[in-house]
């Protein structure tokens, strides 16, 4: 079991994807905006993180570098789950430090599959690549 911190301003995305990572046996914590995400993720660090791009307050790619230049957060892996799917926005993905990226609408299998696959090797996107 692992702790999945999910930052996602939709709030019925969010639901849905609770529900599936806990009925595949993980505890998830949920933020509604990268402020809010990033400040849970540096008050208790979580094992991964599932992460919009465009969100409120803070934007995905904002959080993730400044999950990396955190010393406990910077090898968490991070899973960008996002609706932009062009090549420049898996490479920001990549050179940012994501571990994974997963475009919406996504199959409830494979986010899990990106899931355990992350959270087995948390190797970066970019040291894989």
């Amino acid at each position: 079991m692992a702790d999945i911190l999910l930052i996602d301003d939709d709030a019925l995305l969010r639901a849905v994807v609770a529900i599936k990572l806990i009925g595949a046996g993980h505890q998830v914590r949920c933020a509604g905006d990268g402020g809010e995400g990033l400040a849970m993720a540096l008050a208790e660090p979580p094992d991964m993180v599932v992460l919009d791009v465009m969100m409120p307050v803070m934007t995905g790619p904002e959080v993730l570098a400044r999950l990396r230049e955190e010393p406990a957060t910077a090898q968490v892996p991070v899973l960008i789950l996002t609706a932009l799917d062009g090549a420049g926005d898996r490479a920001t993905a990549r050179h940012a430090g994501a571990t994974a990226f997963l475009t919406k609408p996504f199959a409830s299998d494979e986010l899990l599959a990106r899931i355990e696959a992350a959270l087995a090797a948390p190797a970066r996107l970019h040291d894989a690549a």
